[in-house]
């Protein structure tokens, strides 16, 4: 600790830490114009002047390291002079056009100058500013109104790790300019600038701060669940902004956070609800609606009995609805068919996880990455799935000196920024995880004293991974020796290690297989050992946590009880009786198709775009005697449907959220629902006492009581009824002695020919976001990602178009030639209805053969 005197007042504070911050640990006030907390200090604005006892000049505050004994002064006569003179020269070609400015009432350049009294202009220049630049999509920058804080600069480079912002210039020229190719549209260039040099386009000229009300929930975009405030007017969001302290994300947001709201004004939104008439939906009341669908459900129960009756569920839902919609099906409508697109992905890897390691997810938090000593990125392009975690990642490897190892079948943003790049072929994950173990057990740098003291066979180790063949391993991922072991030393040296895997491992052929060979993984290079590190399973959609957590499913209940072993308490809990078995969505499908399964709910899911083999889903559809569908926004599920009825979106609904760390946090309703529109949580609660009427109707309160209580790892969340939500922590699994298992898994050769990815881009979230103007402005329609070589074999060129056809069917898209794709690989992301690629999946996969075709 170093000991130094401000103002008169005493103070301790660790070697390394500036003036500044000492300043402020005693509540000291400096004025700043480019400091900012989470990046590094530059000095650049030199407001923060104090005087230093014995130094000749005035001192930065910001970025002058405090020394043992000093004395320093932060505000007399000679220093406010100085900052009123920095003030005015800043000013010398600074537009005084606050009123048309649209950081006007919110901007520290004005705030500073009302502080300083700086009320004029004493000097001038001749002003070599450019224009305003306005060719970039969702954001403008005027640079006459930079100060060159570079704020905007080190948040992209440091946080962000995008990299896109950089000074092009010198001297009175230089301005910010950017990298278009580079820029990820996150929006947190806008949110620290001081000025009104970098605007969001969206909002420019709509509003002014005052005119807004703010409310304090959550984005749902992604399972990180960012803190957000809503700015709301007319009973529209108008822009979506974080603060930078007290939130888990830091004031961080990407641009589904930033962006994305405008699906939530669009004006094709559900308003009212809708019953098929003729073969066509005609607005209803509410009453008559939900009648409707209770008296059917009775009818088709009762003459094909309740295994007729199925639904399916959403991430999107919140964990009260969640909750609710499993007891409307297990306790109002006598059924245990139901399901949720976890089905194919986060289930998948939920099962060798919970067998073996006795995990329900993942097994620390979040912000334990960002301080782990090495990070292994496994078949996940983790800033689109899940940009919180990539914002960790930059934070370890980049702003520490942790060590990154990316493994991906193709070139991803944090490839980049890899120490160690493992290109493996698709289909040859196991032999890939199956090697890093081996060799880092052979180097003698495995976890053994975790695996001794937990690990129920650690004998089992030695003798599987001796089988283990890595000139096997080298020929079936592709991926050289020299690569396999520089990754194994670099995740074997490594005191904390993160193991993060995502969706292309989760939801492709054999995941269980795949996800038990990372785990072994995670074992070996001690990713389980300790406060920092993790395994970490990314799910992309927001709640997959919360609707697993709350039995969403045919083989849970909520709290991940068994089914077939708890029953009888639920059956008691909820004074009903449960049937036997229950089928998963797979088995809906198959059920629809042979007419065992005649009644289907939908809630806030899309089978048509989200769910693989979807034309099947699609031809199943159209067989049903009532379909469902609680949505909303228009779709080709919603034009199929007997009965619509139209929900909320996150922004209009109060209830919990569980993100993949598990935190439990809270939505909070800026707005209200448009139309006849309803909170889901209500829509359900109001068809569960049509159904059974003797019972009490539940509310979002009620609903948290009961969850307590049915699933006791909430038994401790605490959600405050007013004020600002707080993020309540679940408790992890702490493994106890011998109670973890090493799984052998045998790998298989990787499928050849021609292989086509689906997946998650980072500009869309699900499918809401092509309903949104921003999104829609970076990425506006379907496409497949080729390779030069195999566009040129095929002598197709950029924005020509293709066919890909598989043994379930064929799509259509324009051409994307990417060195981000290796050869003999076709990428395409799943958003689009306009292509939907989900068409070509067969059951339970992402990744398929394919034949291509020019077109």
């Amino acid at each position: 600790m170093v000991s130094l005197t401000i103002d008169g007042r005493a103070v301790s504070v660790p070697a390394g830490a500036t003036i500044l911050e000492a300043a402020r640990q005693l509540g000291i006030a400096i004025p700043t114009l480019c400091w900012l907390q989470k990046v590094s200090p530059t000095g650049a604005c030199r407001v923060c002047v104090v005087r230093i006892e014995g130094v000749d000049r005035l001192m930065t505050a910001c970025n002058t390291p405090v020394k043992e004994g000093i004395v320093v002064t932060t505000d007399n006569e000679e220093i406010a002079a100085t900052r009123r003179q920095i003030m005015e020269l800043m000013l010398v070609n600074h537009p005084l056009d606050c009123p048309v400015c649209d950081a006007g009432g919110e901007c520290d350049l004005q705030d500073a100058c009302y502080n300083l009294d700086v009320v004029r202009q004493n000097f001038s220049a001749e002003d070599v500013q450019p224009g305003p630049i306005d060719k970039w999509p969702l954001i403008q920058q005027v640079p006459s109104r930079c100060i060159l804080c570079e704020k905007c600069v080190k948040v992209c480079h440091e946080v962000v790790g995008s990299s896109s912002l950089f000074i092009n210039d010198k001297g009175e020229r230089a301005y910010i300019d950017k990298h278009l190719d580079l820029c990820e549209f996150c929006g947190n260039c806008v949110s620290v600038c001081p000025t009104g040099t970098m605007i969001s386009k969206p909002f420019k000229y709509r509003a002014r701060p005052w005119e807004l009300r703010k409310t304090r929930s959550l984005c749902n975009g992604c399972a990180s669940q960012c803190e957000i405030d809503i700015h709301v007017k007319n009973n529209q969001i108008y822009r979506v902004t974080s603060e930078d302290e007290g939130t888990v994300n830091n004031g961080n947001l990407c641009i589904g956070g930033f962006f994305s709201y405008g699906y939530v004004n669009s004006n094709q939104r559900l308003k009212a609800p809708l019953i098929n008439q003729g073969g066509q939906l005609m607005p209803a009341e509410w009453d008559e609606a939900l009648g409707l669908v209770a008296d059917r459900a009775r009818e088709i129960a009762a003459t094909h009995g309740s295994d007729a009756l199925a639904g399916l569920s959403s991430p999107r839902l919140t964990n009260e609805e969640n909750y609710l919609f499993q007891k409307l099906f297990r306790a109002g409508l006598g059924s245990n068919n139901i399901d949720s697109e976890a089905r194919f992905g986060a289930l998948r890897a939920l099962a060798p996880l919970s067998a073996s390691l006795g995990l329900k997810g993942a097994s620390n938090r979040m912000d334990r990455i960002g301080r782990s000593d090495a990070v292994l990125v496994f078949g996940s392009d983790v800033t689109a799935e899940a940009p919180a975690i990539d914002w960790q990642i930059e934070q370890a490897c980049r702003k520490r000196d942790g060590k990154l190892v990316v493994a991906n079948m193709r070139r991803v943003k944090l490839t980049r920024w890899a120490n160690t790049h493992l290109a493996y072929r698709p289909g040859s994950e196991v032999f890939l995880a199956n090697a890093l173990a081996k060799l880092i057990f052979d180097k003698e740098l495995a976890d053994t004293s975790y695996l001794n003291q937990y690990l129920a066979n650690p004998e089992e180790v030695a003798q599987d991974l001796a089988q283990v063949d890595l000139d096997q391993a080298v020929k079936e991922t592709g991926v050289s020796l020299a690569l396999l072991e520089e990754a194994a030393e670099y995740l074997g040296q490594a005191e904390s290690v993160a193991v993060i895997f995502g969706s292309d491992v989760t939801r492709s052929a054999a995941a269980q297989d795949k996800v038990q060979a990372i785990a072994n993984l995670a074992l070996i290079c001690g990713a389980l050992h300790g406060d920092l590190g993790g395994l970490f399973p990314v799910d992309e959609k927001a709640n997959t946590q919360g609707l697993l957590d709350m039995g969403v499913c045919p083989e849970f209940l909520p709290g991940f009880a068994d089914y077939g072993n708890n029953k009888a308490r639920f059956e008691k809990l909820w004074a009903c009786a449960f049937p036997d078995g229950g089928r998963n969505a797979e088995q809906i499908l198959t059920g629809i198709e042979g007419g065992q399964v005649r009644f289907l709910y939908l809630a806030a899911t899309n089978p048509l775009i989200s769910y693989p083999d979807s034309r099947r889903w699609r031809r199943a559809l159209e067989k049903l005697d009532l379909l469902v569908v609680q949505d909303i926004l228009p779709s080709e599920v919603t034009r199929l449907a007997h009965v619509v009825l139209p929900a909320s979106s996150f922004a209009e609904k109060s209830g919990s959220l569980t993100s993949l760390d598990h935190r439990v946090n809270c939505l909070r309703p800026a707005l209200a629902t448009p139309g006849k529109a309803r909170q889901d949580w209500d829509i359900l609660a109001d068809l569960y006492h049509k159904l059974r009427p003797t019972s009490a109707r539940p509310d979002n309160e009620a609903l948290l009581d009961e969850i307590k209580s049915a699933a006791p790892l909430y038994s401790d969340v605490c959600l405050p009824a007013q004020g600002r939500c707080r993020p309540c922590v679940k408790p992890l699994v702490t493994p106890a002695l011998k109670s973890q298992r090493y799984v052998p898994v045998s790998a298989k050769a990787a499928p050849s020919g021609l292989q086509l990815l689906a997946g998650k881009i980072l500009f869309h979230f699900g499918t809401t976001t092509t309903f949104a103007e921003g999104p829609l402005e970076v990425a506006s329609e379907g496409y497949i990602e080729i390779n030069p070589q195999d566009a040129q074999t095929l002598g197709v060129a950029e924005g020509g178009a293709l066919r890909v056809t598989s043994q379930t069917g064929s799509a259509q898209a324009k051409v994307k030639i990417s060195e981000a794709v290796p050869p003999g690989l076709l990428f395409a992301p799943y958003h689009f209805s306009d292509v939907d690629i989900n068409q070509i999946m067969p059951m339970a996969v992402n990744c398929v053969s394919v034949n291509i075709a020019k077109t």
